[in-house]
């Protein structure tokens, strides 16, 4: 019998690593009011404090994989146990090179995918934080439907979503990369696109937490409540009007002549 993954799942692992997805961004939208100036040794409190909040999320997670004093009162009769990993020649013989290879190509293919995605922005007049957050995003998110689809059919539900959720959870640590190639801090200039991003982005974690948290078995159109909740939110929060660059150029603009007392003219 069919029903949502969130379902399936036989521990509260995968709601943790929601949970640090939550924690991660919230962070990094407290250090995007700090003032640009505050940056020592290459580092600024921002950056660092979504780090620290990552590495501690890790450890706990790490602790919870060796036992919880909370219980499933009824875990999935399929999910009881693991079924047995597939064997293959090559990859079954040389696990981690094949890893290895695999995340260089990755890398490859999302520097690729920068370059080729800003110059496609440029060309359709849209600006780069929209095609990235939408275009961008979802180009770079095929190598995490991959895993998260080979998963599912290994049987491994827990490793599907924990996937998902904690590459968006490592993704902001980038910053403290950023800051310190850059030599100043990254959080400070992000804009209100961004800030709403990354809360439009909590929002969407929140909505499969209820759904780990409650586990719903029903099912509509092969889809579980919390996923029809995003689909939702996801629709609610797009429906806007997508700035291009050239809209985006107007307005900044027309800021140039603004005063503390008005526009002006």
């Amino acid at each position: 019998q069919r029903s949502p993954l969130t379902s399936r799942t036989t521990s509260l692992r995968p709601l943790l690593t929601a949970e640090l997805v939550v924690a991660v961004l919230a962070v990094t939208v407290m250090g995007t009011a700090l003032p640009k100036s505050l940056i020592f040794a290459r580092l600024s409190p921002g950056e660092i404090a979504v780090a620290a909040v990552w590495l501690a999320g890790l450890l706990l997670i790490r602790r919870a994989g060796k036992g919880l004093p909370w219980a499933l009162a009824n875990p999935p009769a399929k999910a009881r146990s693991k079924p047995a990993l597939p064997t293959t020649s090559f990859v079954d013989g040389h696990p981690l090179l094949v890893f290895c290879v695999a995340a260089v190509v990755t890398l490859g293919a999302g520097a690729a995918l920068a370059t080729t995605g800003e110059a496609i922005s440029h060309s359709i007049g849209m600006t780069g934080v929209v095609f990235g957050a939408t275009f961008l995003a979802a180009a770079t998110a095929l190598p995490e439907l991959a895993t998260g689809l080979k998963a599912v059919k290994m049987g491994d539900h827990e490793l599907a979503m924990s996937d998902i959720f904690g590459g968006n959870a490592f993704l902001p640590v980038l910053f403290l990369l950023a800051t310190l190639i850059a030599g100043k801090p990254a959080l400070p200039q992000a804009g209100k696109t961004d800030l709403y991003l990354a809360v439009f982005g909590i929002l969407l974690t929140m909505a499969y937490m209820a759904g780990l948290l409650f586990r719903p078995r029903r099912e509509f159109a092969r889809l579980g409540m919390d996923s029809i909740a995003v689909l939702v939110f996801y629709v609610g929060c797009t429906a806007r009007p997508v700035p291009t660059a050239s809209s985006s150029a107007r307005l900044h603009s027309s800021r140039e002549h603004e005063t503390p007392w008005g526009v002006q003219r």
